[in-house]
């Protein structure tokens, strides 16, 4: 092993992201109003409740909300120059169609960018993170009503106007790209998936590209200075075998991702996307206010990334990855976590040069990570968890970005997911750990909300330190 000659440039953005459900917890605190995600106690695997229930670990998730100054010192502590954080939309419009916004919930937020500002660490927000207003969901039947665009432009304009000279990077919306696979996590749509028709869904899917193209009119309006970003969930995807079969499954398994980018990006649906409507006999309702509203398109594109997968023409071998929310065939190759997600650190090399190739756009990886039962352990009297698996995984995975920089991609920078122990979005556990501090607290709620240093915060302090230098090949 050697250490590489670090090719991340000056001014690189090194951090960690999280999201207001999955750590923030004070469901029903500051004035906030219920979520999608406070009747998920199972995350996308299982069925929502009627109302909050004591098994949902997001309800208290790891206490953030009263505990985020001694989390943000710990950023501090491990260098990180930004953090990507979400607000929560019910925090700030408890219902979501209120007119005035919760003054008590814009005040949280203050502290908190008080707490990064104190620390140099630069703001990274995402506008609406997985967790729409519960109302918008049970009343409005979410994206799927018009409506809401107006609701979340007064939403993203109280926040520019709020918060726009504080915050320089804005997200619109994450993961955009996964409503029609995850519709009531993603869209707040209430009716159940298999209720639901692929006309409905495209017409959310356009209702949200609507929103974020405004909401983006609205912060070159307000916050001048700032950038905005769309971001989306990346899988690149191989052919399974060297069958043109195959290669052609997989430019329409890229083209259902890609659209999303395109239209942030161009302004406009491309053609490939055109055709698919035409071919299901959709038809959208699409204004010429909505045409001219996509013209505005976005700074940079945000993206996570965690594998990659297959595709193929064979109906015989179509058998979908365990744990993947966007489908896709395993990939013979590639080993797999404990989770059933591919790990695949080139993919990301690929994927960055795909996207400046096809967009032009400066990029930034906002979730990168990997997911594995941790075991608090006690060394020379300090606990601590021993995680050179997850500290290989993102080694690994940043000499990539580092060999996409050399390649000339513009990256922005760099979030690693989870950078402290939060519930996860996919199964609503706290057992599959992402963080580099542990979090004392268990898949049956038991625990003390202690906080932990890892092997990896340690590791990645010193990532961090010498701008990549420290990584090894």
């Amino acid at each position: 092993m050697s250490t590489t000659t670090s090719p991340f440039p000056e001014g690189f953005l090194w951090g960690g992201a999280t999201a207001a459900n999955q750590l923030e917890g004070a469901y029903n605190e500051g004035g906030k109003g219920l979520s999608v995600q406070d009747v998920m106690p199972h995350g996308i695997v299982g069925p929502r409740t009627a109302v909050p229930t004591e098994d949902n670990l997001k309800l208290v998730g790891i206490d953030h909300y009263h505990r985020y100054a001694e989390d943000i010192a710990l950023f501090a502590e491990m260098g990180f120059t930004t953090y990507r954080f979400s607000i929560a939309w019910s925090r700030i419009f408890p219902k979501g169609d209120e007119t005035e916004p919760n003054e008590e919930g814009l005040a949280f937020y203050d502290r908190l960018l008080d707490e990064l500002d104190k620390h140099g660490i630069e703001p990274l927000v995402t506008i609406s993170h997985y967790e729409t207003p519960l109302h918008l969901a049970e009343t409005y039947d979410g994206w799927t009503d018009r409506r809401l665009i107006g609701f979340y432009e007064r939403y993203a304009r109280t926040l520019f106007e709020r918060f726009g000279s504080r915050v320089k990077y804005w997200l619109t919306f994450n993961e955009i790209n996964s409503l029609l696979h995850a519709p009531f996590m993603s869209g707040g749509i209430n009716t159940p998936k298999s209720e639901l028709s692929e006309q409905t869904l495209y017409q959310a899917m356009h209702h949200e590209l609507v929103a974020s193209a405004r909401a983006t009119r609205i912060a070159r309006e307000v916050a001048p200075n700032a950038q905005i970003g769309c971001m989306v969930l990346s899988m690149p995807v191989y052919p399974l075998t060297p069958s043109p079969a195959d290669a052609l499954a997989v430019m329409d398994f890229d083209h259902s991702n890609l659209v999303y980018g395109d239209v942030h990006t161009r302004g406009a649906y491309p053609g490939y996307f055109l055709r698919t409507l035409r071919e299901k006999g959709i038809e959208l309702e699409i204004t010429d206010q909505d045409r001219e509203d996509l013209q505005n398109t976005v700074d940079f594109v945000s993206f996570s990334y965690y594998m990659s997968v297959a595709a193929t023409a064979d109906p015989a071998k179509k058998v979908t990855g365990e744990g993947n929310i966007m489908g896709g065939v395993p990939n013979p190759t590639l080993e797999a976590s404990e989770w059933g997600w591919q790990i695949d650190p080139v993919g990301l090399r690929l994927v960055l040069n795909q996207f400046w190739d096809r967009w032009q756009k400066p990029l930034f990886i906002v979730e990168n990570g990997l997911g594995a039962k941790d075991e608090l352990v006690e060394i020379d009297g300090v606990k601590t968890v021993v995680d050179g698996y997850r500290i290989a995984y993102l080694n690994d995975h940043l000499v990539q970005v580092g060999e996409a920089i050399a390649d000339g991609v513009n990256v922005l920078g760099y979030t690693s997911w989870g950078c402290i122990d939060l519930v996860s979005a996919s199964t609503a556990q706290l057992s599959k750990r992402y963080g580099f501090i542990y979090v004392d607290r268990n898949d049956d709620g038991s625990g003390t909300l202690d906080r932990y240093k890892k092997k990896s915060f340690h590791w990645y302090a010193d990532v961090i330190r010498t701008n990549g230098g420290a990584l090894t090949v």
